[in-house]
């Protein structure tokens, strides 16, 4: 890591989303994504060139394998990631439409990162 690379911590989670501007589970659908504060700052900085790092708990699984390679592919640099736990934590998302607000329903509970402990980290 050089000296100039911005260093995120937080959790970066499973998002499913509502097709289009449906309500949550209107459909049999969800569409599958990954989102969180700190982690859309690193690939938006990645995106103009400067060198980013993501510290998280991920599980050792294919979710989180999942997660990391979506990191990796926008050029966030992904060795402070810590494989532990037993789940990554979801967000559900309903786009609003006209009047309705959007709405987010977190499951975070018992997460990776959510259970993580301070000695996991260097």
């Amino acid at each position: 890591m050089s000296a100039a690379t911005v260093v995120g911590l937080g959790e970066l989670m499973l998002r499913l989303k509502s097709p289009g501007h449906e309500r949550l589970l209107q459909s049999p659908a969800l569409e599958a994504t990954f989102g969180g504060a700190e982690a859309n700052v690193l690939i938006s900085l990645a995106g103009f060139g400067v060198a980013t790092s993501f510290v998280s708990v991920l599980p050792a699984n294919a979710v989180g394998d999942a997660a990391i390679g979506e990191l990796r592919r926008h050029g966030v640099a992904t060795d402070a990631v810590v494989r532990d736990g037993e789940r990554v934590g979801i967000y559900y998302l309903e786009a609003g439409a006209a009047h309705r607000s959007s709405r987010v329903v977190y499951d975070r509970a018992g997460s990776a990162m959510a259970t993580a402990r301070p000695a996991q980290f260097e």
